[in-house]
């Protein structure tokens, strides 16, 4: 009986020496070993998730962009995301190297190189419909 309620094992370094050799069953297959709390630490700021929704090959927004976005309170939708991206992409195929991108009520100066959003604003926000350092402009 005191057999079966040790596991067999006559020693605690017995049973320790017999569970290291067992291959670490507490990562599940397939798994890359990365803890809860370290993908957390890796998550994106809200920018570079926006770049994750539009597939990774869209545009991403600069800090100075991202500030703008939350100082302003916009949101931009799947459907709006996926437009800014198809408005930098004609333009960078057409050249431009800083484009103004005008969608809905909203503009946004893009890099079109590095796909990269540097600024925007709406309507609401934009004092003069002044754009400077641009090369071209997109209406989408």
């Amino acid at each position: 009986m005191n057999s079966i309620i040790t596991g067999g094992y006559s020693s605690i370094e017995q049973a320790a020496g017999k569970l290291s050799n067992k291959k670490d069953t507490s990562q599940a297959a397939g798994s890359s070993g990365i803890s809860f709390q370290d993908i957390l630490k890796q998550k994106k700021n809200i920018a570079e998730a926006a770049n994750e929704v539009s597939g990774g090959e869209g545009v991403k927004f600069s800090k100075h962009a991202d500030m703008r976005l939350k100082q302003r309170d916009i949101t931009l939708t799947d459907e709006q995301l996926s437009r800014l991206n198809e408005g930098t992409q004609k333009a960078g195929l057409k050249g431009i190297r800083e484009s103004l991108v005008i969608m809905d009520d909203l503009a946004f100066i893009v890099n079109t190189k590095s796909k990269t959003v540097v600024t925007a604003m709406d309507q609401n926000n934009s004092e003069d419909n002044i754009f400077t350092n641009i090369d071209g402009a997109v209406i989408i």
